[in-house]
Order: C-alpha cells, then structure tokens, then sequence
C-alpha cells in the first residue's frame, strides 16, 4: 500500500462527499440528540463541498487534502487559516484549524489518519501558521490520533441537549448601553483568566478594552442573540447567547436549533481551580441565556470554555452539560 495525499479539486466532489456522508450518518446514529442530520444531507454535503472546495464559502483561506492508495479515496482531512480575534495580541500569528469533519472510509487503514494530519499540518505551516488547533467530537476517532501527534486539549465546548424554559429573575437581567463599562471591566478578568492558562495563545492585545467595548455596544443591537448581566447593585458577571456558526457544525448536521454562549463570565469563577461565593448567581446567570436560545427555538446550546478551567467546567457539568467538541494545541517552535 502506498499512501498519498493531494489537495481535493472539482472532480472529487462526488467520492468527496460520499465520504462525508457516511461519516455525517454515523456520528448522528451514536448521538441523534445531538447530531442530528438535516432532512437530505447528501445534497447539503455537496452543496457545501462545491463552495469550498471552489474557495467561495468563506474568505478565509481553507483546504480539503485526501489520502489516497492507487487513486482510491481513503480519507479525507479540511483546514482553516483563521483569523486572530482582535482583543488578543497575535504574537504567533493566525493559527491552522484542523477541523472535525475529517473522515476516513471504515475499511482504511489506521495509518492514512496520521499521514491526513501530517499533510495537514504541512498545509498550514506552510501557509504561516505557527499555532495548530484540531478539532474532534468528543470521545470520537481521531481524538487519540491528535494526543499521538503532540496535541494537548486547550477549548471544551460542552453542550446540553433539551432546554426548559425559565423567566429572567433579579439578580439577572437584561443587559443595557449602561452596563457595557462593568461588562469590559470583568471581560478583563476573563482575559487574564485565560492568558495565564495558556499565556502564549491568549496575549491580550493593548486595545482589548476598548474593541470589546465597542463590539458590546454593537452587539445589544443584533436581533439574533441576547445579553444579560448578574448581580445585586454591581455587575458581577455577563453571558452572551446566539447562533452556532458552522465552524462547529459539520456539513449534513442540522445547525438550526443549536445556540453557543461564547462570552460567560462571573466572579464566581475567578478561581480556575475552585467555585467562589456566588455560584448560584453564576447557575442562574447561565440558565437564563440557555432560556433565551429556547424561547428563540433552539433545543441544544455549545458552552465555550478553555480545558484548564476546572471551576467553569464542574458549573457546566452541574448544570447538565458534557464535553461535545474538543480543540487541542500544538506550538510549532
């Protein structure tokens, strides 16, 4: 057997999205709850390979590279080259993602899954990247691939499956234009949070305060998502839900009905290590933006939270949440 790999091109489509098609029915059959697929995803799979592989899906740069023996498609692998967010410093410069949809055929050998990341990894570094990241569905088989490779997790994002319904109730309650200087003031306690996790990823870029403040501003003005805040007299934490994106959801799953909280923040939490005073609070805080993805008709919602954060995670996993997706690291020095 001789293993290569290629970039994928117009005339792959097909075996391409085949591919993919299984792949998307398997990981719906082990969790339907979850992973649903959406009513013909063989015609979205192909809809959406067509725009990517063409370069029209995104402005980011991005790849699908396949494996093959004799020209039979084993796997396949796709990357992004994203972009920096614009409260971090970037002193590495924009990171590859490895995405989760990756996919071998059943009958491939194991060795074509290390030979799709190694290509993949040579994709990106060539492109700049100096910060690897794959992604992987929990407990899902390319996992123990990306740990034999030198990655190490650095972001759960920990979902909950069935939301109820809940009233906002004081010490919550709607965020306001007067509430943005608190919810900057504890965005930087996050940062800090975050940079000393994992300080060489999360370097906090000089104008954070004022571009986060800035983008809480605009964002009480967008229709598709809601902000609240906690706290008796001052603000002692802030939650943003919205729509998932669907860098999250692969291709042939249903992205309607899933929400993401990606900005969640209480002092309770300032410990990474251990709960504080005001956990309640915290709870409520975050049931009350999953309430507001259900009553928006949402049945799932994506916490985001980095893996060293073992305080925010034993919240979420009290509240009903298990680890869904699973972004690991590599620094090439």
């Amino acid at each position: 057997m001789t293993l290569t790999t290629r970039p994928a091109g117009r005339a792959d489509l097909n075996p391409l999205a085949d591919l993919l098609c299984h792949a998307a029915r398997g990981l719906a059959a082990r969790d339907p709850a979850l992973w649903p697929l959406v009513a013909d995803p063989e015609t979205e799979i192909r809809a959406t390979l067509e725009r990517q592989v063409a370069g029209e899906d995104t402005p980011l740069r991005q790849r699908w590279l396949l494996a093959e023996d004799g020209g039979e498609l084993l796997g396949a692998v796709h990357s992004f080259l994203l972009p920096v967010p614009p409260i971090y410093a970037g002193a590495l410069g924009s990171p590859g993602l490895i995405l989760q949809d990756a996919a071998l055929r059943p009958n491939a050998p194991e060795a074509a899954r290390a030979t799709l990341l190694a290509a993949a990894e040579a994709d990106l570094a060539a492109a700049g990247a100096r910060i690897l990241l794959t992604a992987s569905v929990a407990e899902g088989d390319w996992l123990s691939c990306h740990g034999a490779q030198g990655y190490h997790p650095l972001t759960l994002y920990l979902a909950k499956v069935g939301l109820a319904e809940m009233a906002v109730r004081p010490p919550v309650r709607s965020a306001a234009e007067g509430d943005v200087p608190a919810i900057v003031g504890l965005s930087a306690t996050h940062r800090r949070i975050i940079a000393d996790l994992h300080p060489r990823v999360w370097q906090t870029h000089e104008a954070a305060d004022a571009r986060f403040g800035g983008w809480m501003t605009r964002s009480l003005g967008l229709a598709d998502r809601d902000m609240f805040v906690a706290g008796e007299g001052a603000v002692q934490g802030y939650a943003i839900s919205q729509p998932i994106t669907a860098m999250h959801v692969s291709a042939g799953h249903r992205i309607a009905g899933m929400g993401i909280i990606d900005d969640f923040y209480h002092a309770a939490l300032e410990d990474p290590l251990c709960l504080g005073a005001g956990s309640d609070e915290a709870a409520a805080l975050l049931r009350t933006a999953e309430a507001a993805r259900q009553a928006r008709g949402d049945g799932a919602v994506f916490v985001v939270c980095p893996a060293a954060w073992r305080s925010k995670i034993a919240l979420l996993e009290h509240s009903g949440y298990r680890t869904a997706l699973i972004w690991s690291i590599k620094i090439l020095d």
